[in-house]
């Protein structure tokens, strides 16, 4: 499967462990990607044989930053990384948000992971639109990646499962679909779904960023396909973003 890949080989900036299990990698490049759109990486030789697909946290003008988290092989390997390393990186693939739909009071809502392709999404919104933001995270215990969020001038609201830091609770706790216009939505599918529910009940418009396990990344394989009213969707090729309206919950 590599050898289908045009591929670019690029230096670690920084591969940097974040919290238990979530780590950070720089890579130096020039980049250019929407928002919600992301890479494939490979940092191995042989196995395991697929790469593997990492949203896009940040991109700077000589660099790239994905925000990510120790799962398989795959991972495992990438967090070994040092800098001056080498790594193969394939993109930008997907659909991400469209800035333009992006308008009056927006709730960006995540959970776990799903705040990867946040900061980035923010960051846009606050260049590209002249929306209203504020970010809801939720997380298990440790909370990971909403320093550099805040630092964009955002409302920030976090909760935990077990209270440890802001909000005991649930995510779709924090906000209520009513207040907002548009809700932007990425993280486990079980969450992303609630969020949906409650859009719906509110009539408030709803995207989301799923994730999804992928093999090829370009749409070949139908590994990573989504019930949606439409029929089955590839997220990787007519996704990772989806008009929530679309999705079969």
């Amino acid at each position: 499967m590599g050898k289908s890949y045009e591929y670019n080989v690029c230096k670690v900036i920084e591969n940097k462990k974040i919290s238990e299990g979530i780590f950070k990698l720089t890579v130096e490049g020039k980049f250019e990607a929407k928002p919600g759109q992301f890479y494939m990486l490979r940092s191995w030789d042989k196995e395991p044989l697929l790469w593997r697909p990492i949203s896009i946290h940040n991109i700077s003008e000589n660099s790239i930053e994905f925000l990510y988290q120790l799962v398989g092989d795959g991972t495992k390997f990438l967090s070994k990384l040092e800098a001056g390393d080498d790594v193969k990186v394939v993109g930008p693939l997907g659909n991400g948000f469209n800035l333009d739909e992006i308008k009056g009071r927006v709730a960006v809502v995540s959970g776990g992971i799903g705040v990867a392709p946040m900061r980035y999404l923010v960051e846009g919104i606050k260049k590209h639109t002249e929306a209203e933001v504020e970010v809801f995270s939720g997380f298990r215990d440790e909370v990971y990646g909403i320093e550099e969020i805040a630092a964009l001038e955002t409302s920030v609201k976090v909760s935990t499962e077990d209270g440890s830091v802001g909000t005991k609770g649930f995510v779709t706790a924090l906000f209520d679909p009513k207040d907002f216009d548009l809700v932007l939505c990425c993280g486990p599918e079980v969450m992303m779904y609630n969020v949906i529910k409650l859009c719906r009940e509110a009539g408030t418009k709803i995207y989301i960023s799923e994730e999804k396990k992928m093999a090829c990344g370009i749409g070949a394989c139908l590994v990573c396909t989504c019930k949606t009213v439409k029929g089955n969707k590839r997220t990787c090729k007519d996704g990772p973003v989806f008009d929530g309206a679309e999705i079969e919950i």
